[in-house]
């Protein structure tokens, strides 16, 4: 997987939250702390309380660390532009420094689990490890997992028809981690973010 010099994330639902906990679980990586790869989301005015959510989680489930890897630009464009102007020019200065190539980010490392799609199932569901006691990166990589599992749930139809044969994946965690999960996916249910048509949404999931 590239990564190129810079990211924008745009807002979402279920699946952009998802995309985000993927670059933080890869940009907190032990490795990569050092790496300057500039990160913004940004959307109109209308985006701000999704990425207030956002912010909110990540810190809550993350911390600060997580946080200082993004900035948040709502409603200015010109802004975004000259936000990420001015941080390519460091991350070719950093580039540069070190003789890496422009075309091709040889520093990042991407584990070989975060390569891999998660395929989701009852058994992969209800096994993956959210407790605080784990490194902040594989935390992150695990949440996205969770978000991955949950779009899945709701797009495809052989996802659908386990859930529809096996009841809803059941997710475990700690107790603290649970209630804040519990909480956005509430709130991306009320605000009909979970799902492209139209209807009442039935939840794909159990929060344990």
């Amino acid at each position: 997987m590239r990564l190129g010099h810079g990211i924008i994330v745009f807002p979402g639902g279920v699946g952009t939250a998802e995309e985000i906990l993927y670059l933080l679980g890869v940009l907190m990586h032990p490795d990569n702390k050092q790496q300057p790869l500039p990160m913004i989301m940004t959307g109109p005015a209308s985006s701000e309380s999704y990425f207030q959510q956002i912010d909110e989680f990540v810190a809550a489930t993350l911390g600060d660390e997580a946080r200082n890897h993004y900035q948040i630009i709502i409603d200015n464009p010109g802004e975004v532009a000259r936000q990420m102007k001015q941080r390519l020019d460091h991350v070719h200065d950093f580039r540069d420094k070190h003789g890496d190539a422009y075309y091709f980010n040889w520093r990042l490392r991407i584990e070989h689990f975060f390569q891999q799609p998660f395929r989701a199932s009852h058994e992969s569901m209800q096994s993956l490890d959210l407790n605080e006691d784990l490194p902040k990166y594989l935390l992150a990589a695990n949440l996205r997992r969770v978000f991955s599992g949950i779009v899945s749930g709701n797009v495809r139809e052989d996802t659908a028809e386990l859930i529809e044969r096996d009841g809803p994946f059941e997710i475990n965690g700690s107790q603290r981690i649970m209630a804040l999960l519990d909480d956005l996916l509430a709130d991306f249910v009320a605000r009909k973010r979970m799902k492209i048509s139209s209807g009442e949404y039935h939840p794909c999931y159990v929060i344990k």
